[in-house]
């Protein structure tokens, strides 16, 4: 039984013009799972005032981090994908963006043409959440269920503070660190709504002193706590005190309430304690692009400096580093060794 992997990431416009952000957009917030409310409210905020306004906005930041190759997220997610596929041999691995291209569809197809019978189904979210691993999941459900390809199915699952992604991620740190720096976690940021939700019993999130630091069956598919997982086991790697790291999330969009601090906050927090080093780790993307490149690299190091803040370093993703592609084919072997989790 001949086996595949579909590496599925969020998306990127394919091309950093207005028209084809624009067009980015559409699919990516008209999606439920991503801006969760009434359908006709959807439209109206998305149609009547995002698509008007924030294309012309962000198509300058995608131009000032496109790459020769093009999109620096489709590059190297697909990077990712060949030299796993190095690593595990005879299984082919294709890219499929959740948004945009080459879509899940694509990369399904690719797969069905290559024999494929056993299907690893592999969101490049380590951390669990609605609006990236759950519409990563249907959307592949839905597509193979229209190409009427009925293979065995597998989902990788999420990897908060797995060592096979944990010590690639603590290795990419370790060389920027000193004795007088602060390292500041920063992950993508997500509605409040979308948290709570995954509150099974509606009497943890939000409701206990540290509820994202306790381990409890009311929040194993909550967000906010596996990045909390995430960012406490590579703290534990490092040996940081307490004193020496903080957690934030980026990436806002629209007036409801989200995760906090944000970045923006806590680094001009950060700039009023004149730390010597600051150095930033998004460890919800394993790829580098807009939110990597252009959000914390280009807007946040200029927002920091003008708050009166002194040296700071932004770390690249894990992308096609050797560590982490040793990782995750290990991650990958570990899951094509047990039992489905979908059924076919």
């Amino acid at each position: 039984m001949r086996e595949g992997v579909l590496l599925m990431n969020i998306g990127t416009p394919d091309q950093p013009t207005v028209e084809s952000v624009r067009e980015y957009l559409r699919e990516f917030l008209l999606d439920p799972d991503v801006i969760d409310i009434p359908a006709p409210l959807r439209h109206l905020l998305v149609r009547g005032i995002i698509l008007r306004t924030r294309p012309r906005k962000i198509a300058p930041n995608y131009q000032s981090i496109w790459m020769e190759e093009g999109s620096p997220l489709r590059v190297y997610t697909q990077r990712m994908s060949d030299a796993l596929e190095k690593i595990l041999n005879d299984i082919p691995c294709e890219v499929g963006m959740r948004y945009g291209n080459p879509s899940i569809r694509l990369g399904l197809e690719k797969l069905r043409q290559k024999g494929v019978e056993r299907l690893l189904l592999a969101p490049l979210f380590p951390q669990y959440a609605q609006a990236t691993t759950v519409s990563s999941i249907k959307c592949a459900t839905k597509e193979l269920k229209e190409m009427n390809w009925m293979p065995e199915i597998l989902e990788l699952g999420h990897f908060e503070s797995d060592d096979e992604y944990i010590d690639p991620l603590v290795s990419s740190i370790k060389t920027h660190m000193d004795e007088n720096c602060h390292l500041l976690f920063s992950y993508h940021g997500l509605p409040l709504s979308h948290i709570r939700r995954a509150d099974s019993t509606g009497k943890h999130c939000q409701k206990m002193d540290n509820c994202c630091s306790l381990v409890e069956d009311a929040n194993s598919s909550c967000y906010a706590h596996h990045c909390m997982m995430t960012t406490l086991a590579v703290t534990k790697k490092l040996g940081l005190r307490d004193s020496s790291w903080s957690i934030s999330y980026q990436s806002r969009l629209g007036p409801v309430k989200w995760l906090r601090p944000s970045t923006i906050e806590m680094v001009e927090e950060l700039a009023q304690k004149k730390i010597e080093k600051l150095i930033i780790i998004s460890p919800a993307f394993l790829a580098d692009g807009l939110e990597t490149l252009e959000e914390l690299d280009i807007e946040i190091r200029e927002h920091y400096a003008e708050q009166g803040g002194g040296k700071l370093e932004v770390i690249s993703c894990l992308n096609d580093n050797s560590d982490w592609i040793q990782g995750l084919s290990s991650l990958v072997k570990k899951r094509f060794s047990t039992l489905p989790l979908m059924e076919s």
